[in-house]
């Protein structure tokens, strides 16, 4: 994502397992990335997102 998006550095991962779930992957996945200035496309990061049948939330 530094290359494509022009990131200072990887967006943070941040891995957390599902309540009563003891199989690795069942573990739910989440990209913080902090966009305080507006300056990523957020239709880029929707794309990019749905390559990976994720999803973008806004705070």
């Amino acid at each position: 994502m530094v290359d494509r998006f022009g990131l200072p550095e990887e967006p943070q991962l941040v891995r957390d397992a599902l309540a009563g779930e003891d199989d690795a992957e069942d573990a739910q996945w989440l990209v913080v990335v902090e966009d305080p200035r507006e300056r990523l496309d957020t239709a880029a990061l929707d794309e990019l997102v749905s390559e990976y049948d994720g999803w973008l939330e806004a705070p």
